[in-house]
C-alpha cells in the first residue's frame, strides 16, 4: 500500500494514490459515508463498504499532506489520480477533501475505476467533482460491482477502444458499445489483462 503526493511546477499540486489493487474485497455491501469525515453529506449517500473502511484509514494522513503541500508550494489546484483500487480511493478523496479545504480548485483523473456507490453518490460526485475516469478496452473491473447490487457510475467515462480511440462517454454507465457497459456487458465478456492498460502507451501496476 502506498499514498505518493507529486508536487509539479507552477502552482499546481497533483495527488497520485497508488494502492495494490484487489477487487476481492468481499464488502460489497453499501453503507453511509462516516459523518466525521464526510460532514453534512446526506444519509442517502451509500458507497461499497470495503473502499470506505480503506479510505478511512488514511484520511487523515492525506488530508494534512494535502495541506501542508498547499501551504509550502503555493497551488491552488489539487489533482487526484489513480488506478483500480486507488481510482475508487481517489474518487472518494475526491468527495471527502472539498469537505475540508476551500480555496482550491480539485479533480480527479482515474483509470479501471470500479463502480463506488448508489445512485445518490454517483449523482453528488456530478454535481460536486470534477471527474474523468479512463477504461481501457474489455477491461472487466469497471463494471463491478453489479449495477443489479445498486452501484452506479458518476459521469465522466473515456473509454479506450479496441482501435485505439478514446470514445467520450455521457452519462451515468452509458449502454452505447463504444462505452465499457456496452462493450463489456458480463463479466465473462471482458479481459482482465486489459486492466493494467495501457493507457496512452502507459502499464498500470504497483
Amino acid at each position: 500500500m502506498c499514498v505518493v503526493l507529486s508536487f509539479f511546477r507552477g502552482n499546481h499540486l497533483t495527488g497520485f494514490c497508488c494502492r495494490e489493487a484487489l477487487l476481492t474485497d468481499g464488502d460489497i455491501e453499501l453503507e453511509t459515508l462516516d459523518s466525521s469525515l464526510f460532514p453534512g453529506i446526506s444519509s442517502s449517500v451509500e458507497v461499497h463498504s470495503g473502499f470506505a473502511d480503506e479510505q478511512a484509514q488514511t484520511a487523515q494522513q492525506v488530508l494534512s499532506a494535502v495541506q501542508t503541500a498547499l501551504s509550502r508550494f503555493g497551488a491552488s489546484q489539487v489533482t487526484m489520480v489513480g488506478h483500480s483500487l486507488g481510482a475508487a480511493l481517489s474518487l472518494l478523496d475526491s468527495v471527502y477533501l472539498p469537505l475540508h479545504i476551500s480555496d482550491v480548485t480539485f479533480r480527479t483523473i482515474v483509470y479501471g475505476l470500479p463502480r463506488v456507490g448508489n445512485q445518490a453518490f454517483a449523482d453528488y460526485v456530478d454535481a460536486h467533482a470534477t471527474l474523468t475516469h479512463i477504461n481501457n478496452e474489455e477491461d472487466p473491473i469497471p463494471i463491478l460491482p453489479g449495477m443489479f447490487l445498486g452501484y452506479v457510475h458518476p459521469s465522466g467515462e473515456v473509454h479506450i477502444q479496441d482501435s485505439g480511440e478514446w470514445a467520450s462517454c455521457p452519462g451515468q454507465d452509458n449502454p452505447s458499445t463504444q462505452c465499457i457497459v456496452g462493450d463489456v456487458p458480463e463479466i465473462w465478456d471482458g479481459d482482465e489483462s486489459e486492466h493494467d492498460g495501457p493507457y496512452d502507451g502507459v502499464e498500470m501496476g504497483c
